[in-house]
């Protein structure tokens, strides 16, 4: 069988698409894969590093500025529209799947329109409570969107076939033990781990914020912290991490880092996690059981993240602050309390456990056969 997948722009839209893929290879090795990302995105290099070949298309997404350079951009969107269905047909032309996935992203929208022309089965999964803008132009299209919340079915176009399966995770963060992380990454025995990560590209308000928090926790040493900066901004961090900190900054009980390409290590040796609250991410926490300090992103359509954790927040498994509510000290209070409340934490775990799908993965998966010729 032909597998083409379809995603970009972020690590919540690619690491689900990869998580399928890699549930297909073990059930069908014979399998083909293929897959299909926006030129100059974060999928160009993260598909590759998990071993499937991957194809570029150019395409940008639409702004919602009325300013004379949201309508610049968005002219140049809809040159790239019309130049990325053919350049999709092509590579399908080529491939010849027997089904395409999409996971998110401006991508889907040309690859899954461009299928569908060509009467190739598709299915979409969205991971969000709120449906974006590329599901709802594609849901009366698609053969299938997938839900990763069951609300989300509301939101969807009417006539759309929706399914609710939960948002995949990658098999590694089922099977990876916390113990046996932590020893790997060095974590001190009895010593708290705080997992700090913003998304792919970084958090340019929580970076801010991040050499005092950076400080304070060299000053009182009583957790460890693993902090993502992004690509966007890690050397404009690190330069002002080392400002604040000094020398202390190397070796200590700060780990700063440009990536975390071994997310399902590192989360599953956290204690806390403090992080956005895009769906993907949302659903490796509730894999994993980790309690969780949400801050979700006031830049995403519809405030979908706040929406996505305010679920967690009534269900008692996250603690949920909103950008301009706090400051590096009090951002650092909160995660310092949580860090020293195991009963509470541990009560969070369990809730938090209790909103993950533990068969989403399956759920698509089996979804996606059933579509296979």
């Amino acid at each position: 069988m032909r597998f083409l997948f379809t995603c970009g722009g972020t690590a919540g839209h690619i690491n689900p698409a990869i998580g399928v893929a890699g549930r297909l290879k073990q059930i069908l090795p014979e399998s083909e894969f293929l897959f299909i990302g926006a030129q100059g995105m974060m999928e160009m290099e993260l598909v590759p590093r998990e071993g499937y070949e991957i194809r570029a298309i150019e395409i940008s997404g639409l702004s919602r500025s009325l300013s004379l350079s949201g309508l610049e951009h968005n002219v140049h969107t809809v040159q790239h529209l019309l130049h990325s269905v053919p350049a999709a047909k092509q590579i399908l032309a080529e491939f010849h799947p027997d089904v395409v996935i999409g996971t998110g992203g401006y991508v889907c929208y040309p690859v899954l329109r461009a299928a569908h022309g060509m009467g190739i089965p598709t299915l979409i999964h969205e991971s969000n409570a709120v449906p974006g803008l590329t599901t709802k132009l594609l849901a009366r299209m698609v053969d299938c969107v997938m839900l990763g919340f069951a609300a989300a079915a509301e939101a969807c176009p009417h006539g759309a076939h929706t399914v609710y399966t939960g948002t995949p995770v990658r098999t590694e963060f089922l099977d990876t033990d916390g113990a046996a992380a932590r020893a790997k990454l060095g974590i001190p025995d009895g010593m708290p781990l705080l997992v700090s990560v913003w998304g792919s590209l970084g958090s340019g308000h929580i970076n801010g914020l991040m050499p005092e928090f950076m400080r304070s926790t060299l000053q009182n040493g009583d957790f460890f912290l693993v902090h993502s900066a992004g690509r966007r901004y890690y050397s404009t961090l690190c330069a002002a991490a080392e400002s604040v900190c000094g020398a202390a900054l190397h070796g200590q009980n700060v780990d700063l880092r440009e990536y975390i390409f071994n997310m399902p290590e590192v989360m599953a040796a956290a204690d806390l996690v403090m992080c956005r609250s895009g769906a993907s991410t949302l659903g490796e926490l509730a894999a994993l059981g980790k309690p969780a300090l949400l801050v979700p992103s006031p830049n995403v359509t519809g405030h979908h993240q706040e929406k996505n954790a305010r679920l967690l927040e009534r269900l008692g498994a996250a603690k949920v602050l909103l950008e301009g509510e706090f400051d590096a000290a009090s951002l650092y209070a909160a995660a310092q309390a949580l860090l020293c409340a195991a009963e509470q934490r541990a009560e969070m775990s369990a809730a938090m456990r209790s909103s993950a799908v533990p068969d989403a993965l399956e759920r698509i998966v089996n979804l996606i056969l059933g579509y296979v010729p």
